[in-house]
């Protein structure tokens, strides 16, 4: 808004008077890389700053994600734990149901007449 009056003061209101900055706005040219010269240093600070922020940020990210690989790994080795056990226990059953049947094809073989 303010570069806008500047101008519209500099060429219409101000015509053939005296112009304190005449068209190519060698003042307001002046003024906006002065300005430009004391943000940059106020820009690049900020910047700085939230690159640390991001860097602390993507630290803490990588140990929640490392944690929680880990509880996935421990989680699989637990599921690895019960399987086994439930095929332990799989194949204990099957073993008594093979010695059960067997005694009972014995039973079977020794009542019949032959």
């Amino acid at each position: 808004m303010i570069l806008a009056v500047w101008v519209l003061v500099n060429t219409w209101l101000l015509p053939g008077r005296d112009v304190f900055d005449p068209y190519p706005f060698v003042f307001l040219n002046l003024i906006l890389s002065m300005l430009a010269a004391i943000q940059a240093p106020v820009i690049m600070m900020s910047q700085n700053r939230q690159t640390s922020k991001d860097r602390l940020a993507a630290a803490n990210d990588y140990d929640v994600n490392l944690k929680a690989e880990l509880e996935i790994m421990h989680l699989h080795e637990k599921l690895d734990d019960v399987r086994t056990r439930q095929f332990e226990t799989l194949l204990r059953q099957q073993s008594e149901q093979i010695v059960q049947l067997q005694m009972l094809v014995e039973k079977v073989d020794s009542h019949r007449p032959g």
